[in-house]
């Protein structure tokens, strides 16, 4: 038999994926392996400055596609109200996190309150928000997914504000796990390796983090969109109905090199 036979697992489920912006997105990694797999696929945009770049891959897998801005009032409610017109939600995909660049680029000590506040309102709170509205979408039970970094654990040079950020998204992707478990709804915060994105390219000496991800991984390269959207995919399938609340690594194995 085929090793790239591909079974639709996903079939009849419907995903909500926040955060693409590109090819090159880690959401739409995701997107990808969900409709691969079967899932309808819904797609949110930024404003109309990213729309010419997410509208093709959208019509590539015949996703839905809304507008959806975090920080504007009502647009995050009007997402889920046309959600519900259509039905049921079984998959939630955030991906978007955002920090001033004068913020992200500082260290810590430096780092204003508004900026901090914003990080981690777009960055964190915003999944509450999301998981909120979601839930009484999810009347069959369903997955939640927040993508965080290894910064949120040790401390990675020049990650700065998104390090305690990403450590509260990763808390309260437990919490939630912990409260949604009895609905059959199961959250995962998902840590991917050094990645090329659009987002990353804001950290100051990332190249140099690229290459010392491949040298110190025990695989010795570097993961990609597609690896963090099958682990999503296999974590919203059957196969991993039992899972729930874990930070899962997919870094080639980096976390575990001291």
């Amino acid at each position: 038999m085929s090793t790239d036979t591909v079974y639709p697992i996903l079939t009849g489920k419907r995903a909500l994926v926040v955060g693409v912006a590109n090819e090159h997105s880690i959401a739409w990694g995701c997107a990808l392996a969900f409709r691969k797999l079967g899932a309808e696929v819904v797609l949110t945009y930024l404003n109309e400055k990213a729309l010419p770049h997410v509208a093709p891959l959208a019509e590539q897998i015949g996703a839905q596609l809304l507008p959806l801005d975090v920080s504007q009032p009502g647009q995050l409610e009007a997402v889920f109200a046309a959600l519900a017109q259509q039905g049921k939600l079984d998959i939630l995909v955030h991906s978007i996190a955002f920090a001033p660049k004068a913020d992200l680029q500082g260290g810590l000590l430096d780092c204003s309150l508004d900026g901090f506040l914003q990080a981690m309102d777009v960055s964190c709170h915003s999944f509450v928000r999301m998981a909120k509205l979601a839930v009484p979408l999810m009347t069959e039970g369903g997955s939640m997914f927040a993508m965080s970094y290894h910064g949120a654990d040790k401390v990675v040079p020049n990650y700065n504000v998104m390090g305690p950020v990403k450590a509260a998204l990763e808390a309260t992707c437990r919490y939630l796990a912990y409260e949604l478990g009895p609905r059959d709804i199961r959250v995962h915060a998902i840590s991917p390796g050094p990645l090329q994105t659009r987002a990353a390219s804001g950290l100051k000496d990332f190249d140099h983090l690229l290459a010392e991800a491949i040298a110190r991984s025990p695989l010795g390269e570097l993961v990609d969109i597609e690896d963090v959207g099958n682990t999503c995919a296999y974590l919203a399938s059957p196969y991993a109905k039992r899972l729930t609340g874990s930070t899962v690594y997919v870094d080639g194995g980096l976390n575990i090199v001291a």
